[in-house]
């Protein structure tokens, strides 16, 4: 009795372990592999059939195959091995976004009977890029009454790689009048300021040239430079001041041309042309931020100048500039913050993924007809999606581990002579 109570609990524990790993796999897309962008066209990803635990005999028997969306996934399979291949070259940049992991999520199948694995790649980044500043050479006119301390935002070098091969820091020449200062803004955003640390004199030096250098973090790391050409200029001691410490915002997407986001303002303690305010972006701000929105150069106001989608940005930081009219133009920069309000303006999208067109009659309930996968660009409550068919049909949706995934299954034994086709309606709503 001890003996077979031991086997008993033996046996339990085993059937749970391997429940276990299988929803542990299932959790993690199965398998995954990682390969680096850029390699060359045929280069083996990795061997899914020995992954699966299946010989060439069994998989040429029952067929493998990568199931593709509407893009053309850039890998293939060899039906004959199972290993899957680089279809052709990857740039991760074109692929994926820059500050994310990239992964490439496959759909694929295994047939006679129906199975559907997942697997993920990973495009690894290399260091193929450059720091690259938007112009060649920045002018700055600094009066020679700006005190030590009085800081020039300059133009940030972009580097197309992510995450530590993106530009990591900055060096500027040597000068005694001027250090550089980098605040970090998240997002492998860093924004160099010119900060002077020394009175300029004009009678004693007109021009200053400084060379800022811009490095990413490859081994070794590769490099761009700007020229900084600072015209030093007389008079005006008093830079504009804005209103407010924060300014933010919130904004549905899809808004109207020429709706107002929001106000800014700033003042100047000089009189006349010094002390007369206008304000413009920051140099820094991006050409697609300054398609969706226009900046009034005497009012302050921000208002919609182009298509605003929740799905292509949720937020928007823009650095806002407020400058005088002097001779020598002091500048103070403020950020603004526009948040960007989802809307429910995506319809959910049916796809499916495999579909077996001819069933046994004698096929038992619970048999796999179809894969079907659904999705829904918007976000929270407009992104979920309820998938059902209509009661009366002999199937049902049975929801898969993966995330919107369904199985179309039957719910019953089925009669040809009743009925020999049958047309599934499938509802997604979000």
């Amino acid at each position: 009795m001890e003996q077979r109570r031991c086997l008993t609990w033996r046996t339990r524990t085993i059937w749970i372990v391997y429940i276990l790993v299988l929803v542990w796999k299932t959790a993690l897309g199965q398998f995954r592999y990682s390969i680096s962008e850029e390699v060359t066209e045929g280069t083996a990803v990795g061997n899914i059939a020995k992954d699966l635990g299946l010989d060439k005999a069994t998989l040429k028997e029952r067929g493998y195959r990568i199931v593709s969306g509407s893009a053309e996934p850039p890998f293939r399979v060899n039906t004959d091995n199972g290993i899957l291949y680089v279809n052709r070259k990857i740039d991760r940049e074109e692929v994926c976004d820059r500050n994310k992991m990239c992964v490439i999520d496959l759909k694929t199948v295994l047939e006679n009977p129906l199975e559907v694995h997942y697997v993920a790649v990973e495009i690894l980044d290399v260091n193929d890029h450059a720091p690259i500043f938007p112009e060649k050479e920045n002018t700055l006119e600094i009066s020679e009454s700006a005190l030590p301390g009085a800081r020039f935002q300059l133009q940030a070098a972009r580097d197309a790689d992510s995450g530590s091969l993106s530009v990591q820091q900055y060096k500027l020449s040597h000068n005694e009048h001027f250090r550089l200062e980098v605040k970090d803004r998240g997002e492998d955003r860093k924004t160099p300021s010119l900060v002077l640390q020394k009175s300029l004199d004009r009678e004693s030096v007109k021009t200053h040239v400084l060379l800022l250098t811009a490095f990413d973090g490859g081994k070794p790391p590769r490099s761009g430079n700007m020229t900084i050409i600072v015209n030093v200029s007389d008079v005006n001691d008093n830079p504009p001041v804005f209103s407010k410490e924060a300014y933010s915002a919130h904004l549905k997407e899809n808004s109207p041309f020429g709706t107002t986001v929001i106000q800014v303002n700033a003042t100047d303690l000089d009189e006349g042309l010094n002390g007369e305010v206008v304000y413009s972006f920051g140099n820094d701000v991006e050409a697609r931020v300054r398609e969706r929105f226009d900046l009034n150069p005497v009012t302050g106001e921000i208002i919609v100048a182009g298509l605003i989608d929740f799905e292509e940005s949720g937020r928007y930081e823009i650095d806002i500039q407020a400058s005088d009219k002097g001779a020598a133009t002091m500048t103070t920069d403020k950020v603004v913050i526009i948040n960007i309000i989802d809307v429910n303006d995506n319809a959910p999208e049916i796809e499916v993924t495999s579909f077996s067109h001819a069933l046994p009659e004698n096929s038992k309930p619970g048999t796999t007809v179809a894969l079907i996968s659904v999705k829904d660009s918007d976000s929270d409550l407009n992104g979920k999606v309820v998938c059902y068919v209509s009661k009366d049909a002999p199937f049902l949706l049975a929801p898969s581990l993966q995330s919107n995934m369904y199985s179309l299954v039957t719910k019953q034994v089925l009669d040809r002579e009743q009925q020999s086709q049958y047309n599934v309606l499938i509802v997604a709503k979000d």
